[in-house]
């Protein structure tokens, strides 16, 4: 089990690092396929804006309860 501080290090990593270049990424591998219809592209980004979180659940998980220590 992770303790806090290492937790709260990898969930910045992932909010500051990760998450930026896995937008890029997303938005460059939807840029190469092209347009789709507007409902489809919304519904994509929609559901690979969620997606990503489902790995860093364990990370984020209890990171904003008031009774942990810094």
């Amino acid at each position: 089990m992770l303790k806090i501080k290492q937790r709260k290090k990898i969930a910045y990593f992932v909010l500051f690092i990760f998450l930026p270049l896995y937008i890029i990424f997303v938005v460059s591998i939807l840029n190469y396929v092209g347009r789709l219809n507007i409902w489809l592209e919304f519904l994509t980004y929609i559901l690979l804006g969620i997606i990503w979180v489902f790995p860093f659940k364990f990370v984020f998980k209890g990171l904003a309860s008031k009774n942990i220590d810094n």
